[in-house]
């Protein structure tokens, strides 16, 4: 399988996401810069965290209007896995390609630490290596990771079991205790707290393994590939 880890100007959980699919998982993985680069012949898109373009505006706004979101809304559109975390999250959300927004954290504050997070949905192509309700541990880090969306939104993604990951402590105010939601597709999953700062437990968890692992099967699973 091969992955593209999308490289903006800002990000810096490009390299802990490569280690993460590469090292890790050894799957053949790509850091590929945002500009005049081809999606093509890549199997999953990973959009990592960090400060892409400094925030200016919005956080993940002016990455949602480079070119290469172009490839990568088509390549969703192909049913192909697209991963958005923390700023990537914010991105997806700008491009709309999943629905909401982000807000300032409740308290105002930059947060950084373990988190404990219920995988509420475990029939997806991220989560299927998990057990249904497993709680596990993720780092967070972000200033804007507070996700908002009205009523009739939040009944939708309820309805369609859109909600893959809850926070157990609600850390920043989300709605509803989101940490991560996916399309209705089930193929583009935006979350805020970090799998791939969590694929080692020297790092203080190794849950953030299963996550890629779930990818890895799917993908081998619709491919009839034996390994």
């Amino acid at each position: 399988m091969k992955f593209a880890v999308i490289v903006f100007p800002g990000s810096n959980c490009d390299r802990d996401m490569y280690h993460a699919v590469c090292d890790i998982m050894k799957e053949d993985t790509d850091l590929v810069w945002y500009e005049n680069s081809n999606l093509e012949n890549y199997d999953a898109i990973l959009l990592p965290g960090g400060f892409s373009y400094g925030d200016y505006l919005r956080s993940g706004s002016v990455a949602a209007t480079s070119a290469i979101m172009k490839q990568i809304k088509t390549h969703a559109e192909k049913g192909k896995p697209v991963l958005g975390i923390c700023n990537g999250f914010q991105i997806l959300l700008e491009a709309g390609l999943l629905p909401g927004a982000m807000l300032r954290n409740e308290n105002l504050a930059f947060m950084c630490h373990q988190e404990p997070l219920k995988v509420v949905n475990n029939s997806t192509m991220f989560t299927s290596s998990y057990e249904k309700d497993a709680v596990v541990r993720y780092p967070i880090a972000h200033g804007e990771g507070n996700y908002f969306c009205d009523e009739d939104t939040l009944k939708e993604l309820q309805q369609n079991n859109q909600i893959v990951f809850t926070y157990e402590n609600n850390p920043n105010g989300s709605v509803a205790d989101i940490a991560g939601i996916m399309n209705k597709e089930g193929n583009v999953l935006g979350m805020m707290p970090h799998p791939e700062r969590a694929v080692e437990e020297l790092l203080g968890s190794d849950d953030g393994v299963k996550l890629f692992q779930s990818i890895v099967n799917n993908w081998r699973e619709t491919h009839v590939v034996n390994a």
